[in-house]
């Protein structure tokens, strides 16, 4: 049994302040509800989630717990708050802004690494440098020269993880993989897998805890001055209800049985796990939600009238990007059963004509009914034995 290794109150006020970028980009949407600033939030979200997972990471492995530490870690705040706040303008004049904040995220992240990693952390800090001088060249230009740096960026984040696991293998790395290796054959990857499988699980569910916060906020800011009538009261409580479904899907279903697959899991195959399920998986959850708070935002002022495409596409889709991610997540760990939630995928986007022809409290009853429904075929079902996760474990290390 691993020893307990708990969320501290300083990675949990950390994730505070990265969520605010979130809340950021809720706004940059809803301002801009086009293919063009849908791309904006996804480049940008994309972007800022690979180093929050690299904290994630740091913190499960360099706990905070000294001095030193404390002051680097909050360091980090400090320059994602920067980030945060040039999120409106960080494709125009708040870009360099952006680039250097995230420029000093990066750096501290290697900066606090080297404490478990020594030398070796230059195989992944370096790529990581990389890409925040990509994003923050990116504010010295306009249109395509400025999306060509930060897919540039993307790109980089993506083929980082394959290139340093690829390049400690081949034994190209010298002596620094040795440093942090603790066994031969080991590569860089896999002593980042030897991670704590209950913090893992833990700092990524207050995460996503506190993001639908974020959801429930947009609620309030989207009646604004608004005088609070029946119809309004009933917006609100539908908007509610379908981040309390989405909500139940994850932390009811799936948190405790991902915990057992991570514990079941050898620790150098956790790495390869981790970034699937709680990065490329997680991503879409996350959107999902901002997404989602967007289009609650623009529509909770006009219940009764026919929405434009736009805010009924974001009510719609965000739900839709939730599933999609979470059907990733429980694909990677071979959780389900998955065609409840698939069915309500597809089900949530049929309900756009709903909110463009009739009203946005129709589509908004709609996706409640799909939402409560798919989890109501799925509670048919006997909850989830502990021999059913082992299995779960015992499928995804055959297939490590």
């Amino acid at each position: 049994m691993e020893s307990e290794h708990r969320v501290s109150t300083l990675e949990l006020f950390f994730d505070l302040v990265f969520v605010f970028t979130i809340t950021q980009l809720t706004v940059l949407l809803a301002d801009d509800l086009s293919p063009r600033g849908a791309g904006q939030v996804v480049l940008i979200f994309t972007v800022l989630f690979w180093m929050y997972g690299g904290y994630a990471h740091l913190t499960n492995q360099v706990p905070p717990d000294r001095t030193v530490r404390r002051v680097l870690l909050m360091s980090a705040m400090g320059a994602f708050m920067v980030c945060a706040l040039a999120v409106p303008t960080a494709f125009g004049a708040g870009g360099i802004a952006f680039g250097l904040g995230y420029l000093s995220v990066v750096l501290i992240h290697g900066a606090l690494f080297t404490q478990a990693h020594g030398r070796g952390v230059l195989w992944f800090a370096l790529p990581n440098v990389l890409c925040a001088l990509s994003v923050t060249v990116a504010g010295f230009f306009d249109g395509l020269p400025a999306w060509g740096l930060w897919m540039l960026a993307l790109l980089l984040q993506f083929v980082t993880p394959m290139v340093v696991q690829r390049v400690a293998a081949s034994g190209a790395a010298g002596p620094e993989v040795a440093e942090v290796s603790d066994g031969p054959g080991q590569t860089v990857g896999d002593q980042l897998g030897g991670m704590n499988a209950a913090h893992l699980v833990e700092r990524h569910g207050l995460l996503l805890i506190i993001v639908f916060g974020e959801s429930v906020i947009a609620i309030g800011i989207g009646v604004g001055s608004l005088p609070l009538s029946v119809g309004i009261a009933g917006g609100a409580f539908l908007a509610l209800t379908i981040a309390s479904a989405m909500w139940w899907m994850y932390f009811v279903r799936d948190e405790g049985r991902a915990e057992e697959v991570f514990e079941r899991t050898p620790t150098e195959r956790r790495f390869k796990l981790a970034m699937v399920a709680y990065y490329y998986a997680f991503l879409p959850m996350l959107l999902g939600i901002a997404v989602f708070a967007a289009g609650v935002k623009k529509t909770i002022g006009h219940l009764g009238e026919h929405l434009h495409t736009g805010p009924a596409v974001a009510l719609a889709g965000g739900v839709a990007l939730y599933l999609a991610g979470d059907l990733a997540f429980r694909a990677a760990l071979r959780i389900g059963p998955a065609r409840y939630r698939a069915a309500a995928l597809v089900l949530a986007l049929a309900t756009v004509p709903v909110g463009t022809s009739w009203t946005g409290a129709g589509q908004l009853v709609a996706l409640a009914c799909v939402l409560v429904g798919a989890l109501a075929a799925e509670g048919r079902r006997s909850p989830a034995e502990p021999a059913e996760a082992a299995a779960a474990a015992e499928a995804v290390t055959g297939s490590g």
